[in-house]
Parts: C-alpha cells; sequence; structure tokens
C-alpha cells in the first residue's frame, strides 16, 4: 500500500472481529514500531504485547472502561522509559525525550497495522497507574499510549479535519 493511501486509510476503530493476527503480520508491525526515530538512537521506549484477556480487561478498566479493548486480539502498550535518556540528556531526556520516542513508536506502529490491512485506535485515555499495574511495567516507567490492533467489524467513518490553512503557519502562529 502507498504510503499517502495509509495515511488516508487510517481511522480510529472501537469494533474486533474475533480473528487473530497473523503472526508475520505482528512482526512486522513490531519491527516498524523499533524503526522509528528516537532521540539519540536510544530508543527509550518498551513495548509490551498484551494477548491474555484477563490481562486486555484490566487495561479495559485502567482505560476507563474502554471495551474495545478487550475484543481486539493483541494490545500494545507503550511505555516511556526515562532512564534510558536521563545519563545523556538530563531532565528534558527523561521527561520529554523518552515521552516522544514512545509516542513515534506507537504511530509508526499504528501506521504499520494500516498497511497490513489491520485496524487501530489510539488510546491515551487512561489512569497512569492502572496501566503500568495490568502490564506490571517498572515503576520508572510511564504509560503513553494503549493500541489494540485487529481487524475491524465496522466501517470506520473518518472524521473532519482541520483546513491546512488553520493548522499551517508561516513563521509565527496568528492569534
Amino acid at each position: 500500500m502507498d504510503f499517502y493511501d495509509v495515511v488516508e486509510r487510517r481511522h480510529s476503530v472501537r469494533l474486533y472481529q474475533a480473528r487473530e493476527i497473523e503472526p508475520e503480520k505482528l512482526q512486522r508491525i513490531l519491527q516498524a514500531a523499533n524503526r522509528a526515530p528516537s532521540a539519540g538512537n536510544k530508543q527509550a521506549y518498551e513495548i509490551v504485547l498484551v494477548r491474555d484477556p484477563k490481562r486486555k480487561w484490566r487495561l479495559c478498566e485502567a482505560c476507563l472502561d474502554q471495551r474495545f479493548i478487550t475484543e481486539a486480539p493483541v494490545a500494545l502498550v507503550f511505555l516511556a522509559s526515562p532512564e534510558r535518556n536521563r545519563a545523556r540528556y538530563g531532565h528534558r531526556g527523561a521527561h520529554l525525550y523518552a515521552l516522544q520516542d514512545a509516542t513515534v513508536a506507537c504511530a509508526y506502529a499504528q501506521l504499520a497495522a494500516t498497511a497490513e490491512g489491520l485496524d487501530t485506535c489510539w488510546v491515551g485515555a487512561f489512569d497512569d497507574d492502572a496501566v503500568a499495574a495490568a502490564v506490571e511495567a517498572p515503576r520508572a516507567m510511564r504509560p503513553v499510549a494503549v493500541l489494540p490492533v485487529g481487524y475491524a467489524a465496522e466501517q470506520a467513518v473518518p472524521t473532519p479535519r482541520r483546513p491546512l490553512d488553520d493548522l499551517v503557519h508561516n513563521e509565527t502562529v496568528r492569534r
């Protein structure tokens, strides 16, 4: 699939088929996330692959009862790993760059899933501590996104986007 077709086709899906993801597709999605740029190539993030139904229910509860998380065959949890950046970049690396690294990796995974004919929904509304507990993340790691991945059981409806002349500014931001 052409890159621009992938970007156009990507929509948030909240209803998934009870169909497993082919291992080779999942592997390519994870490889794409691994290719994402990161500050100093420190890759200050971890990805937790969640398939267990009980753990997905814990994620669902941690994500303010967004039940579609339990329907997807896989949920990827992206965690910022601040300590990977702290020595080289100090406070900014630990608190901003690690967050950016995890965010970009999730975006790459989301686009790769679309290219593989799969659907996702970026979940950012959650209780940090509850997500961390659900995946048994070390205390220093911070949940950044939960990405359910699967085959859609609904037709996604494109949402309107801001016009570019409202979004893009020459040199300074208009007020």
